[in-house]
């Protein structure tokens, strides 16, 4: 099963992720690890995206989409994955959706975790993270709502899109996202029925 998280930074996502890839025993590409990763390394891409990451803006997209397409092609994803972080931009979906359709693979579902912006700004100030430096966190949040949010009009549009509540325990959210995943593998046998 391959499914998007999208959701602003400080809505939770990393937990949810880590409880997702063990429920569906799928590997979990991050494109904020794989890009923490790069810069660690030195890597040609690592170096190039150093200087956005520093300054809170978003990476181009031609440095992501590589790097995603390219960690798809690798075996322990043929059955599925879960993508954090990508797409984040209308450019990054529609490359991402002729990706998969040259490669016969399909996106099973999209899961947004919805959380106010004040709740995101109270997250951040009892986290200790280097990212989470006031200023740089109101720029990430504000790039998040500029270039992420129109994703969710066009998942939606696809009927992929479920929006969940991101506020409650992290039991509690994730009761709701195994209910979307749930949602998805049901619409998915239908659809392997309508087939057949």
């Amino acid at each position: 099963m391959r499914i998007v998280l999208i959701g602003p930074p400080g809505a939770g996502k990393g937990t949810q992720c880590q409880r997702l890839v063990e429920y569906l025993d799928i590997p979990h590409l991050s494109t904020g690890e794989m890009l923490r990763q790069a810069v660690l390394d030195k890597s040609r891409e690592g170096q190039q995206a150093a200087s956005y990451m520093e300054s809170g803006q978003l990476v181009p997209d031609e440095l992501i989409v590589g790097m995603i397409s390219k960690r798809l092609m690798r075996p322990d994803c043929r059955s599925g994955c879960l993508l954090d972080g990508f797409p984040r931009t209308l450019r990054q979906a529609a490359t991402l959706d002729e990706f998969l359709e040259r490669q016969a693979m399909t996106l099973d579902g999209v899961i947004e975790l919805s959380v106010p912006r004040d709740e995101l700004v109270r997250r951040m100030q009892h986290r200790k993270r280097e990212d989470d430096d006031p200023e740089i966190f109101a720029r990430r949040i504000a790039s998040f709502e500029r270039q992420t949010a129109p994703l969710l009009d066009y998942y939606a549009r696809q009927k992929k899109l479920v929006s969940i509540d991101g506020l409650g325990s992290a039991d509690e959210i994730f009761g709701r996202v195994q209910a979307a995943i749930d949602g998805f593998a049901a619409r998915q046998r239908q659809a392997d029925d309508d087939q057949g």
